[in-house]
């Protein structure tokens, strides 16, 4: 099992994995803290849902990869003398670096996934910084091994790989198809019924899971007093939800996508953001701080890009599965805009303020 040519097939799909994870939680990152030059489409609508799974599935499958691959290489950390030379000392630390980094990636983010924090770090930044240093160090570490891998993977080594040796390959993958088979149905519909531990997608309040309750967020009660600001050009526009319900209203069937991998399709009603962006005078296409009746929260005030302020499926929603809003859902009005991940559609809205 420690020959150089398991451990270059196991090593392989490992990267494969990790190139998948990591790509996709940049790009989860930049849709949430974006650059200037970024750029993210609202449509297709499913397609931060298809991105962030394939984040949290490929994260679940390369933990069962990553034990295997330390299993086969594990006797060199045995190995006598311990330091042969200086690239050789500094060939183990990038090893040390990068197993560490690989644990705590797959280890926080499964943690983050069942929405459990045992630790005082917040883990959005500590999970993003250490991802650069867990795949920096992996392309290091491909850089050095690079002459023994295609080695190990030519036509005539492959052949040489005896019967035992096929069973583990064998048994590697199938755990790591079973881990994704108990985790993948929180992104993959067809997969619920099979997925013991997908219940995050599997109904829930108004048939959607809450993350975050309106207690939680110290959003007690919302009365007949509440007001929609809308500041635009022509400068502010209030609206009460009665107004609201007689403009032109919208009925669309979006996900819910969000960060810790599980997503959830509903079908909500409300007005069309770019409606009210036309109310107050503003050109189509604006952009829109977003702000929320939660008083603190990293995301009580969120930018809606004009990427997706011009799309006709981003609403201002008022209604969940035909019905009003549930106050945990985030009553009396919320976003919803497809392609967009779930933390950054914002409950309980107060104030839509156009950005120039």
């Amino acid at each position: 099992m420690h020959d150089p040519k398991v451990t270059s097939r196991v090593g392989t799909w490992l990267g494969i994995a990790f190139t998948i994870c990591f790509v996709t939680g940049v790009i989860s990152h930049f849709i949430q803290h974006p650059a200037a030059w970024f750029y993210w489409p609202s449509r297709p609508i499913n397609l931060y849902r298809i991105t962030q799974g394939a984040h949290v599935i490929s994260g679940v499958a390369a933990i069962p990869l990553l034990i295997a691959k330390l299993w086969t290489v594990y006797p060199k950390l045995f190995e006598r003398p311990a330091v042969k030379s200086v690239l050789h000392a500094l060939e183990r630390i990038s090893i040390l670096v990068l197993a560490g980094a690989a644990f705590f990636e797959l280890a926080s983010g499964t943690f983050n996934a069942a929405q459990n924090y045992p630790w005082s770090f917040f883990f959005t930044t500590a999970h993003y910084a250490v991802a650069w240093i867990a795949f920096g160090s992996l392309l290091v570490h491909v850089a050095v091994k690079l002459p023994l891998i295609r080695e190990s993977l030519t036509k005539e080594k492959r052949r040489e790989i005896d019967v035992s040796r096929r069973a583990f390959l064998r048994t590697t993958g199938l755990t790591s198809g079973v881990a994704v088979l108990v985790f993948g149905g929180s992104t993959i519909p067809f997969l619920r019924n099979v997925s013991a531990l997908s219940e995050r997608s599997n109904g829930g309040l108004q048939g959607l899971p809450v993350n975050r309750t309106a207690k939680e967020a110290n959003v007690q009660t919302v009365d007949s007093s509440w007001r929609l600001e809308v500041v635009g050009p022509n400068g502010t526009t209030t609206f009460s939800r009665e107004q609201l319900q007689t403009m032109r209203q919208t009925t669309a069937e979006l996900p819910i996508a969000c960060v810790e991998g599980w997503s959830q399709t509903a079908t909500w009603t409300g007005v069309p953001v770019m409606d009210l962006l036309a109310a107050v005078g503003a050109p189509e296409g604006s952009s829109l701080r977003v702000s929320s009746l939660e008083k603190g929260g990293l995301y009580n005030s969120t930018t809606l890009p004009g990427t997706h302020t011009a799309d006709p499926l981003t609403l201002l929603a008022l209604r969940l599965e035909g019905q009003v809003l549930d106050l945990d859902h985030g009553y009396p009005c919320r976003i919803i805009a497809p392609s967009r991940p779930g933390v950054l559609q914002t409950k309980w809205v107060r104030k839509l303020e156009v950005i120039a």
